[in-house]
């Protein structure tokens, strides 16, 4: 019994870290380029700056993933990225000089990058032979994300985008508070050897999907830098782009608990459900690039759940059954690597410069076509695994 009840004590902890830390981020991301244009920052330079965080996770994504996996404790490994996360974006807001903020901004980048697939890693570990499923812990992320996103907006809009420091400084402070409460995270064979990052790459399938998943990430992290910056050209206000995070966030929750319950976890279903997951993103794609008004961005961005709250939640738990349980930290570092990091790369310089000189709407255009593209790819992918599966078989039969 007093066991259960510990179990269900640390379970909750999770939850609320989930809660805080998506939150906290999501006030930076939602509101951070507003921030930077009103001390002068052009778009283009906005762009350049927001590459430069996938251009160091590009380190910092595998060398803390290894440093998670070889010391077997995630929750050492979070506190330490939340805790220089805080630091470094204390002297960001302190200075208005471009050069300054760029190189303040790539050691921000270095902590915050990795955050998430950690926490990821250490969920999946924490519910390893139970009867928890994952979706039902990532839902707070997307709730706090909501929640935090607009409730930050009448308050900004109150005390100025030049306060946004201190509400991001209190709910990170709460975040690393909350961080040790979590469990360790780590597996028991963990921290005993050497990862070996060739077991994820010899295998075919995680590699096309990491390939195919880059192409579709190219255009989601385009929207993401940007649609703040679309919305206020069309006349939103700060309240207004809190509400667009929002609707992109909270109807993932069902998103979540639905997969949960339905998802096959077989490596086929999930990728054929990647190839509707990525037409969806087409068609949000071009609905974007025919908008006229702020107001239909925070509509078409209910389409969110359905195409970045999917494609998370699918990615997260194929690259969990592929990878191996004692290098799962730097799976989760190779997908979020891929998502988030070299995606981001392209996503900042083409984004930047398309929104400054061709205009947005020509931005969308090309990530409709790339969604398109990389809906054929994941469709070629699963009649590759069928026609495998269907060999494997034949095979099979003829052995025995």
């Amino acid at each position: 019994m007093e066991a259960n009840r510990m179990n269900s004590r640390m379970f909750s902890y999770i939850k609320a870290f989930n809660f805080f830390s998506y939150g906290a981020i999501a006030i930076y991301s939602t509101y951070f380029a507003i921030y930077l244009q009103s001390i002068g920052t052009s778009t283009l330079e906005i762009g350049a700056l927001m590459a430069g965080g996938p251009i160091v996770s590009i380190i910092a994504n595998p060398l803390w993933g290894y440093l998670s996996d070889r010391l077997g404790n995630i929750r050492r490994i979070l506190i330490i990225m939340l805790t220089g996360n805080l630091l470094v974006m204390q002297l960001v807001f302190l200075v208005e000089s471009y050069t300054l903020i760029y190189m303040f901004m790539i050691v921000f980048f270095f902590f915050q990058m990795p955050v998430f697939s950690q926490s990821n890693s250490l969920i999946l570990n924490s519910i390893e032979g139970t009867d928890h499923k994952f979706g039902a812990f990532r839902l707070y992320g997307s709730l706090g994300w909501a929640v935090l996103a607009v409730g930050a907006g009448p308050v900004i809009g109150q005390i100025g985008i030049d306060k946004l420091w201190v509400i991001y400084t209190i709910m990170m402070l709460i975040a690393i508070g909350l961080a040790f409460t979590l469990p360790r995270g780590g597996v028991a064979n963990s921290g005993s050897g050497r990862v070996n990052y060739r077991t994820m790459f010899s295998n075919r399938t995680f590699l096309l999907f990491l390939l195919i998943g880059l192409v579709i990430s190219i255009p989601n992290s385009m929207n993401s830098t940007f649609v703040g910056l679309y919305i206020a050209d069309l006349g939103g206000n700060a309240k207004l782009i809190g509400w667009s995070a929002f609707i992109a966030s909270i109807f993932e929750i069902p998103v979540f608990l639905l997969l949960d319950r339905y998802l096959k976890k077989n490596v086929r279903t999930m990728v054929l459900c990647l190839t509707f997951v990525s037409l969806l993103y087409a068609l949000r794609w071009l609905l974007m690039s025919g908008v006229d008004t702020a107001i239909q961005i925070i509509f078409i961005q209910t389409i969110h759940c359905l195409t970045f709250g999917a494609f998370y939640y699918i990615g997260t738990q194929l690259t969990a059954i592929i990878v191996p349980a004692e290098f799962r930290a730097s799976g989760q570092a190779v997908y979020a690597l891929t998502w988030g990091g070299l995606s981001g790369i392209a996503a900042g310089f083409i984004g930047g410069w398309m929104f400054e000189n061709t205009g947005p709407q020509s931005m969308y255009t090309l990530g409709g076509g790339m969604a398109a593209a990389g809906a054929i790819g994941f469709a070629l992918l699963y009649v590759y695994l069928r026609v495998s599966a269907v060999k494997i078989t034949m095979k099979n039969k003829e052995i025995s």
